[in-house]
């Protein structure tokens, strides 16, 4: 019985010595090392064997890229508005000595380090602008702490700003200056529409009128162009009539037909002129008929000759 006591108690200090000295550390993590309390070595993934009751693992150290949530805290900006802005911080150890003795508790004091450069650039801005600025305000902070970090063994690789939220007054108030400007640009719109619409209805009337007075001048072009071609087959015709007569008088026969026809129009014309008024007119000289067809007969004769 003590020999299976015995046997026991070898058994289990041999599995606590296997513990003790067999480690095996994860992917992405580094365990920092002590020999009798002082730092012997940094032991990456995989496999490690260590000096039982010598050796102690004091530091596990995550080496992937951590986020940290930054509590919300109030900053004053430029113009004295109170805002309240929280953020995410985002960092990994690259480092594992230094980040476990170079700072006792590093994401605390990245956090609070991130607070304090939060507060500092908000305050140099305002209020409107710390909305347009955010890629400022987090490249300067990613900045800040990852400088002061250096030391601590920790890279930030980046700084994030989640909600920046104003006060209900000025909420309030900016709802109503985003009101006035959207009206404002709404009646802007409606008064360059109205301007442009009569800048198009005066090009219209201004094409319109061209067009009309083209129209227009054309058609007199046209109407002159007929009025001339009239006249001018009108005289043709009338000259062709006088060649025509003037051929025809100088035929035998000619100057005859023409003291005919003249004493024909004479009687015709008196004959009306005779109709018209109640009182008949008749020549004191009955002869100027034939003195009127003898002096004609001289003219023909004379055109004959010429």
């Amino acid at each position: 019985m003590p020999q299976l006591i015995t046997a026991a108690i070898i058994a289990a200090a041999v599995i606590i010595v296997l513990f003790k000295t067999a480690r095996i550390v994860p992917q992405k993590q580094a365990w920092i090392v002590e020999r009798l309390g002082k730092y012997h070595a940094t032991l990456s993934a995989g496999l490690h064997i260590l000096m039982p009751f010598v050796d102690r693992v004091s530091y596990k150290r995550d080496l992937k890229e951590m986020a940290i949530d930054v509590p919300p805290q109030q900053c004053v900006t430029r113009d004295n508005i109170i805002v309240e802005v929280d953020g995410l911080l985002y960092l990994q150890i690259v480092d594992p000595i230094k980040a476990s003795y170079g700072i006792s508790d590093y994401l605390f004091a990245c956090s609070q380090l991130a607070q304090t450069t939060l507060r500092s650039e908000v305050g140099k801005l305002e209020l409107d602008r710390t909305f347009e600025e955010r890629a400022t305000i987090n490249a300067a902070i990613c900045a800040e702490v990852d400088k002061a970090s250096d030391p601590w063994g920790v890279k930030v690789t980046r700084y994030e700003i989640k909600t920046i939220k104003p006060p209900l007054s000025v909420l309030d108030a900016m709802e109503k200056q985003m009101r006035a400007e959207r009206e404002k640009r709404a009646q802007i719109a409606e008064s360059e529409g109205e301007r442009q619409s009569r800048i198009n209805r005066a090009e219209g009337e201004k094409c319109e009128a061209i067009a009309h007075s083209e129209g227009e001048k054309q058609k007199r072009i046209n109407e002159a162009q007929g009025r001339a071609e009239e006249i001018r087959l009108v005289a043709e015709a009338t000259a062709n009539g006088i060649a025509t007569i003037a051929s025809a008088i100088r035929c035998e026969g000619g100057s005859d037909a023409v003291n005919l026809q003249l004493a024909e129009k004479y009687i015709a014309e008196f004959g009306k002129l005779a109709k018209v008024n109640n009182t008949m007119i008749i020549p004191s000289d009955l002869s100027n008929v034939a003195g009127f067809l003898k002096t004609a007969a001289k003219v023909i004769d004379e055109a004959k000759k010429n």
